[in-house]
């Protein structure tokens, strides 16, 4: 998982250790020393033998200390050892002796002594290493400038690379000089018993890799170096149940505070079988790989395809107790698409499942084979049964089941060496038998079937020749009248003069809708009209009829007439002076400049109702496209509205009636309101003549 805001740390003792080691490359042994110095390493081991302390004849080059580093050797990219690096430091040790004569004569020596000829110092520095069961000594020569030989002071130091050893192991290193003039240095360390960590990135995973030998036990703590109170999210799909964690002050020999409390939460070990993956090893083994170690019985199964759960093998073979992330082996002789693993949990709390079809990726898809249990008995007795949703079917028998039907077939396909077997032991075998031939056998029944059946229709047709075509052709006439009116918009533009009239509106275009045609109409756009205003509603409306091909309907009425008067002679009405939803005022700004410029034939129809406007109170200019008088006009209307492609006139002549219909009674309610009719007869051919 992505975890770049975690430090990694291992315990070691009880203070938390952040390992970095310094990579070295090769196999080769190094010597290198400090800056004026000079240094070379013998090539191979010596033999050990630090010898007598002798005394030194002057100033002489002696170690003084010893300090070690822990570096990887590596000979591959991954393939790397543990290393100890050790540096020798060095000084001079002693004194120039003063000549012999001087002695004699009692002449007091110089304060500063005069150096000899050679002033400069060479030794050779053995290293004694010893870790169980490795034991090496290297011979390292030194030599020192006359410049830098001060006695009794540093001169420097000398590292070598490097004495591999394991993890967890006590490595002890002596140094002395050949010959030795002082008591060999000696140093014993324990190596951190630490497994190997590494950590290498996937895309947006990062993956921690640990090594570490079968029988050793190890902890991991990942934490955030904090100061203060913390509340630290965790996420739900990350908890499983070995996850610990460890919370400690990052001050030496600090006390931590560990707890484990997932082990028994239910989410965790349904994460943990989220997790787990089961993963096929050729040629029979597999393995789980979880995170944590899981309680589970492995046993195998038959899926068949498309047909419920996976079935038990039949006589069942054993459970196996799951080891994590250890291989195991199937007894079987031969895989299979079908053959599947069953993990069943053995936690108490909690049935848990896993299953996977391992021989899915490399066999192939399921196949509709049919598996086939013999059973062994005494006196080399064998029978045959097959596995079914219903259970094993004995393939002789006069069960309902398609294994029943195909008993003898399935036993002569074993016979003759067409199934496969899958498992053998002296209590029985089992076999994998294909069924394709048998499924194309049935498809040819069926495809036999639809050819009598068309033969059957094709004579039909030809007995009956006439009637069909007619029949056809009625058939092929109403389907594309059909398709045609459906396809044809409406848009209904009207004036609310007062509430009847709105009803007789909106059961025209109800009725409308079962020509049918898709009629838009501001009575079922209140919330859009309300939302868009009505001028932007018809633009919207307008546009979306004109390009698919419909007709915009004008609905004349003595208010719609009235307020054509107003736009006509005072070029627009007074600003608030019809309601929020009247659309059919904000039109007019739209509708009048395509009549005035001719663009309105084909794209506009009038229409007004019987006894409620005269057919002269329409304005003139509008009568330069079709207007129809309802319901007295209907079928013209329809057929203005259906255009070219509608259905042939005696079906256009029911429709009609239809619509008439439902107009009805609308219509007399209009007609018995006070001063309605009244005002339809008063707008006559006079008021039609003022435009």
């Amino acid at each position: 998982m992505p975890m770049p805001w975690f430090l990694l740390s291992l315990a070691l003792g009880r203070s938390p250790v952040v390992l970095s080691l310094e990579r070295l490359e090769g196999l080769q042994d190094a010597a290198r020393c400090s800056p004026g110095l000079s240094c070379h390493l013998w090539d191979g081991d010596v033999v050990c033998l630090p010898g007598s302390i002798v005394s030194a004849p002057g100033p002489v080059l002696v170690p003084t200390s010893l300090q070690t580093e822990l570096v990887r050797r590596c000979y591959q990219e991954t393939d790397c050892d543990l290393c100890v690096r050790v540096a020798v430091h060095l000084a001079v040790h002693g004194h120039w002796e003063k000549p012999e004569d001087e002695e004699k004569l009692g002449r007091a020596a110089d304060p500063e002594p005069e150096e000899p000829r050679n002033a400069s110092l060479q030794a050779q520095v053995v290293l004694s290493f010893q870790a169980y069961p490795t034991a090496r000594c290297v011979l390292l020569e030194v030599q020192v400038p006359a410049a830098l030989v001060q006695p009794g002071q540093s001169v420097g130091s000398v590292v070598f690379d490097c004495f591999e050893a394991a993890l967890g192991t006590e490595v002890q290193i002596w140094s002395y000089t050949q010959p030795r003039y002082q008591k060999e240095l000696n140093l014993t360390r324990q190596l951190p018993a630490l497994p190997w960590l590494s950590v290498t990135a996937d895309g947006d995973n990062v993956h921690l890799v640990l090594d570490v030998s079968e029988e050793q036990s190890f902890g991991l703590s990942l934490y955030w170096n904090q100061t203060g109170p913390q509340t630290i999210p965790l996420n739900q799909t990350d908890i499983v149940p070995c996850l610990c964690i460890q919370a400690w002050p990052l001050e030496p020999d600090s006390v931590r505070t560990s707890i484990c409390p997932f082990t028994e939460d239910p989410r965790a070990h349904r994460n943990l079988w989220r997790a787990a993956r089961l993963q096929l090893l050729p040629p029979r083994g597999w393995r789980l790989d979880a995170p944590c170690s899981l309680h589970a019985q492995a046993t195998l199964c038959w899926q068949a395809p498309g047909r419920g759960p996976c079935q038990p093998l039949v006589p069942p073979l054993p459970r196996e107790n799951v080891t994590v992330n250890m291989a195991l082996e199937f007894p079987l002789l031969k895989g299979h698409p079908n053959l599947c693993v069953q993990q069943v949990s053995s936690w108490e709390k909690m049935q848990l499942q896993l299953q996977e079809c391992l021989w899915a990726d490399s066999l192939g898809p399921l196949k509709d084979d049919m598996l086939l249990v013999e059973a062994r008995g005494p006196q080399d007795n064998r029978s045959f049964c097959a596995l079914e949703p219903s259970g094993c079917t004995p393939l002789l028998s006069r069960a309902s089941t398609r294994a029943a039907r195909l008993g003898e077939q399935l036993l002569q396909d074993l016979h003759s060496g067409q199934c496969l077997q899958l498992w053998d032991d002296d209590l029985g075998a089992l076999w994998a038998c294909p069924m394709d031939k048998y499924i194309h056998q049935r498809w040819v029944l069926v495809w036999l079937a639809c050819l009598l059946f068309a033969a059957a229709l094709f004579l039909l047709f030809l007995l009956k020749k006439d009637h069909v075509k007619g029949w056809l052709r009625l058939l092929k006439e109403d389907i594309r009248a059909g398709a045609a009116a459906t396809g044809r918009a409406a848009l209904l533009l009207y004036s609310a003069d007062d509430a009847g009239f709105e009803r007789l509106v909106g059961a025209l275009a109800s009725a409308l809708c079962q020509v049918p045609l898709r009629v838009a109409v501001d009575l079922w756009s209140r919330r859009e009209l309300s939302a868009q205003g009505p001028l932007a509603w018809f633009h919207a409306q307008r546009r979306r009829t004109v390009q698919e091909g419909g007709l915009v309907v004008l609905i004349f009425s003595p208010g719609a007439v009235a307020l054509c008067h107003e736009w006509l002679q005072d070029a627009g009405p007074a600003p608030g002076a019809h309601g929020p939803h009247d659309a059919f005022a904000a039109s007019l700004s739209c509708v009048l400049p395509d009549f005035l410029q001719g663009r309105a034939p084909g794209r506009y129809v009038g229409a007004y109702f019987d006894g409620l406007l005269h057919a002269d109170a329409v304005p003139a200019l509008f009568r330069a496209v079709p207007v129809f008088s309802l319901p007295s006009q209907l079928p013209a209307f329809l057929g203005s509205l259906q255009g070219p492609r509608g259905p042939r006139p005696g079906r256009l002549g029911e429709r009609a009636e239809q619509v008439a219909r439902a107009l009805q009674p609308a219509l007399d309610s209009c007609l018995r309101t006070p001063g309605t009719a009244g005002m339809g007869r008063g707008m006559g051919p006079e008021a039609g003549d003022r435009t």
